[in-house]
């Protein structure tokens, strides 16, 4: 190594030393696993929100804004958001999974028992998704082990940092333990306002994501899971069957009445909808990505970090990226 780099090498040591003092770590070294205990502030939040510590949950996905909800039933019965997480990544683009390897994270309606955590992941802690459902078998589409998992890297899951998988984790199984045999996961492409599907309008999975949104509207409006099933290889909601009637996944549907309120949330919306789209100029459409991956082709280090949709100021390994000791290491110049 030449003086020039060997001087430039301990002014970087020297910097590192410097930043590793003043500089959060990484946290890594306080993980405590599957039986991590509810942090003394979220149990505190759960207390103000008049929830319990061991009541149910439900979990909600948005793949555009990059967030998981969780929610929390109240002691009225009803469920209250308890807080938001930024995902630390999730890999492909907005649309469901169809197939085996194409990288893509699901959405829709997926419902999660005790069976499903697991404490053993290789990424930390993780909670199996259930894909493929109803819907997806039905539908010919394809894949397994899809996660909510930490570590902060995806191959078709939703990855968190590794702390909160672990507020995450521990939230589920305190819901398990006080009795919910099992808790709702609703995954979306984004927020399913007015405004977002009028720019999404022009997606191929336009009508899939109508379909979506029946169920959030219904749940937005009763703030209690929606109950799911599946005909003519599509979701329905909340169907009231007779005696003894069942769907077929690929069979007709029954005529089913739209609650009142529903319609009228529907109406509104598609009339705001409609009223954005006239006024709307061609650049304020969104572009669909045309990042795709079959299993087998090699992808490149810049496809692949494009793909992550990965939460700045994380790598893969769901470690803080201290940005200052980057630049130290820049100093060695290429390695």
């Amino acid at each position: 190594m030449s003086a020039r780099r060997l001087g430039l090498a301990a002014v970087a040591a020297l910097g590192l030393t410097v930043l590793a003092g003043c500089q959060p770590g990484t946290g890594l070294e306080d993980l405590m696993g599957a039986n991590a205990p509810l942090p003394p502030t979220l149990v505190r939040m759960i207390g103000e929100k008049n929830m319990g510590v061991n009541s149910p949950v439900l979990v909600r996905l948005f793949k555009e804004e990059s967030e998981l909800e969780v929610w929390k039933q109240t002691t009225d019965g009803s469920y209250a958001l308890l807080k938001t997480y930024p995902m630390c990544a999730w890999s492909g683009k907005l649309g469901p999974k169809t197939a085996e390897g194409d990288r893509q994270a699901p959405e829709g309606f997926y419902n999660i028992t005790r069976g499903h955590l697991n404490p053993n992941s290789a990424h930390h802690l993780a909670v199996n998704m259930g894909y493929p459902n109803a819907y997806d078998q039905a539908n010919g589409f394809t894949g397994s082990n899809l996660m909510i998992h930490g570590s902060c890297n995806s191959s078709g899951c939703y990855a968190m940092d590794n702390h909160q998988i672990e507020e995450i984790y521990a939230l589920a199984r305190h819901a398990f333990e006080g009795g919910q045999r099992n808790f709702q996961i609703q995954a979306y492409p984004f927020r399913m306002t007015p405004e977002n599907m009028a720019r999404h309008r022009n997606n191929e999975h336009m009508a899939f994501w109508r379909n979506l949104k029946q169920g959030y509207d219904r749940f937005e409006l009763s703030k209690r899971p929606v109950s799911t099933a599946v005909c003519e290889k599509r979701y329905v909601f909340d169907a009231k069957l007779e005696d003894g009637t069942t769907l077929s996944a690929t069979g007709e549907c029954p005529v089913m009445e739209e609650p009142e309120a529903v319609a009228a949330r529907r109406i509104a919306d598609e009339a705001k909808e409609a009223e954005l789209i006239a006024q709307m100029k061609p650049s304020d459409f969104a572009v669909a990505s045309s990042f795709s991956y079959r299993t087998g082709d090699p992808i490149t280090a810049e496809a692949y970090a494009r793909e992550q949709n990965r939460r700045v100021g994380y790598d893969r390994l769901g470690n803080k990226v201290d940005a200052q000791t980057s630049v130290f290491r820049s100093l060695l110049g290429p390695r």
